[in-house]
């Protein structure tokens, strides 16, 4: 889940502005990593934990909750962007204990949140909403009663949990304290001369606080006007200890403006999208197997799939065909959606229809699934919005929870798309009994090892895209060329290069291109081809000898080891000997790159594409 959080202790005569008011000012800066809900909580003067939220955007909430209204030194607000449980008001945070004492916001996936819950309701406690944060609030009342302190009590919470997590929270029992916990989805303090600040981005304090200390994984504590303490918690085995952490050498003073903020210090949305992506595949992941198990359950039993997708998802949507007849034996075909009334014809009963779409708005998949239904066929989505009319549409959802993406050009919603549907063509074979655990076993291991590879790759192939769009944005026209899994990522690859620097960028099967396309081969034409594995190296072999034949310049994403395609090509993106459910994944990456490289040299703004939105709702 990408959501986003502030919390702010304080001495309440010195602010400008009530507590509540300062509350929401953070938040409308962080309304771009959610928009679906909005809530806050306040420690009054009196004791008295006051909580306010609901759906819908900030402004409205706001106004209709009286936001500005409500004082106090310490508080704590979020908006969210849903993953566990509906766009609601019981499901926006904040989320509170039995007793009304703790209040908890909280940015991330709760992994062992189902069995948590069924530990407290045996307990006793009442759980009221459909998410996974709510475990936490109750977690620590639970502690409390046996006789932990508040701090403590916090810790044993976070002790317990499995899982991604930045989590804020106040206690009325002891109300001048922010405590927070990080794993994977990040937090940072801030410290001003108003107060201090916890956020999941400078962005939300940065007129109030310049000098900041960013968490690291594993660590927790809690802040107070005057005080710090930071504890690293490490586990052997069973045995979980707390030590201290020295943060003063990671202190360091923040100089940019509040619009670089949002974007991190990246010049764009884009890039910084791009550089989110091993979190967003950590998040997507990490909640993988829950994502998609009753759909892998439905699948095993089905014997036709139909995947409809438009634009960046109709090219997910076709790396899944793919896998699920490889890994599942599974009879599966990618169609676009425009198109796919075509087929739907000849829908049966038993046929499964999957909607794969980003926002899970696009009208002519949403047009797909409805005809589907009347046809008989059993509708499942693959969309990153929770309740989107798609979702709503279908017999049953898999989230990819990538969170939002601000960039028209999808970037992580696709390695996160990919990520998912390649774990759902896994668990399908698994349960068809196509793949056996000895087969299964790497493959899972190549999917967790995903987060890291990414975030290698970026860094890697970061300056040679940049030299090449040097190269590249002098150009009118390239082809993108593929054989098999590689074959999306390169249709891919020439969409971003479409859609953001205006450059007519074909991509084709590779054995086609010589049944006409080759005819536009000259000297320098740029043919950029997508090695996924050694399956295809011989004949990708034959196709790039074609294309250098003509004067073509040739361009490769291919693993290092594949020295005879190193030779033929004039430039390499040089990646990792990959499982192939890694490569197909991963691969996008230097393509993404590159795009945003060249659109960049021809000074172009690549997150406002020309003529193109993010969401597509006409037909």
């Amino acid at each position: 889940m990408v959501c986003g959080i502030i919390g702010i202790t304080a001495n309440e005569d010195s602010l400008a502005k009530p507590l509540g008011g300062l509350i929401k000012e953070a938040l409308k800066r962080l309304e771009y990593r959610g928009y679906d809900s909005v809530g806050f909580a306040v420690i009054t003067r009196g004791g008295v934990l006051e909580v306010r939220k609901s759906k819908g955007m900030i402004d409205a909430v706001a106004q209709r909750l009286g936001f500005d209204s409500f004082t106090g030194s310490t508080g704590i607000g979020h908006t969210r962007w849903a993953t566990h449980g509906g766009p609601d008001d019981r499901n926006a945070h904040p989320h509170t204990d039995c007793g009304g004492r703790v209040a908890v916001v909280h940015n991330g996936i709760i992994e062992n949140h189902r069995e948590l819950k069924e530990l407290l309701v045996a307990q006793g406690h009442e759980i009221r909403s459909e998410t996974d944060t709510e475990v936490v609030p109750h977690l620590i009342e639970l502690f409390k009663a046996r006789g932990y302190s508040p701090y403590d009590a916090f810790k044993k919470t976070v002790e317990a949990l499995r899982g991604a997590y930045a989590i804020v929270a106040i206690d009325v029992d002891e109300p001048n304290r922010l405590f927070f916990a990080r794993n994977t989805s990040p937090l940072v303090i801030g410290i001003g001369a108003q107060g201090r600040f916890i956020a999941s981005d400078v962005v939300a304090f940065i007129n109030y606080a310049r000098k900041v200390i960013v968490l690291r994984d594993g660590e927790a504590g809690y802040v107070t006007l005057n005080d710090l303490l930071v504890e690293e918690m490490t586990r052997d085995g069973d045995t979980i200890t707390w030590r201290p952490v020295d943060v003063s050498s990671r202190l360091r003073t923040v100089e940019w403006s509040p619009e670089m903020a949002t974007k991190e210090g990246y010049s764009h949305f884009m890039i910084k999208e791009i550089h989110e992506q091993p979190y967003a595949l950590a998040s997507t992941l990490a909640a993988a197997r829950e994502s998609v198990e009753s759909l892998a359950r439905l699948l095993a039993k089905s014997e036709r799939v139909l995947l409809l997708g438009a634009g960046t998802s109709y090219h997910a949507a076709l790396t899944s065909a793919l896998l699920l007849r490889k890994y599942a034996g599974l009879w599966a075909e990618a169609l676009i959606s425009s198109e796919s009334s075509w087929y739907l014809k000849t829908l049966r009963s038993g046929d499964v229809v999957i909607g794969v779409s980003q926002s899970g708005e696009t009208i002519d998949t949403l047009k797909g699934i409805k005809e589907a239904r009347v046809r008989g066929a059993l509708t499942a989505a693959v969309t990153n919005v929770i309740e989107s009319t798609i979702a709503r549409e279908v017999d049953l959802t898999a989230y990819i929870r990538a969170g939002p993406e601000i960039g028209v050009a999808a970037t992580k919603t696709f390695t996160s798309q990919v990520a998912l549907l390649s774990y759902l063509a896994v668990r399908t074979g698994e349960l068809r009994g196509v793949l056996k655990q000895s087969n299964t076993s790497p493959v899972y291991k190549a999917l967790e090892e995903i987060p890291g590879v990414a975030s290698a790759i970026i860094s890697s192939v970061e300056r040679h895209a940049s030299w090449l769009a040097d190269a590249m944005c002098t150009k009118s026209s390239a082809y993108y060329l593929g054989r098999g899994l590689g074959l999306p990522i390169a249709m891919e690859g020439a969409l971003k290069l479409k859609e953001i620097a205006y450059v007519h960028a074909e991509a084709y099967p590779a054995g086609e291109s010589k049944h006409g396309p080759i005819a536009l081969v000259e000297e320098g034409f740029p043919v950029l081809f997508v090695v996924v594995g050694s399956d295809d190296e011989d004949l990708i072999k034959s196709n790039m000898e074609e294309m250098r034949a003509r004067g073509a310049r040739i361009i490769v994403v291919s693993p290092k080891n594949a020295e005879e395609i190193s030779s033929l090509a004039d430039f390499q993106f040089e990646m990792p000997v990959l499982h192939e459910i890694a490569s197909v994944i991963t691969y996008v990456i230097p393509l993404q790159i590159l795009a945003y490289y060249t659109a960049v040299r021809k000074g172009l703004d690549p997150d406002r594409p020309r003529n193109l939105a993010k969401t597509v709702t006409v037909f």
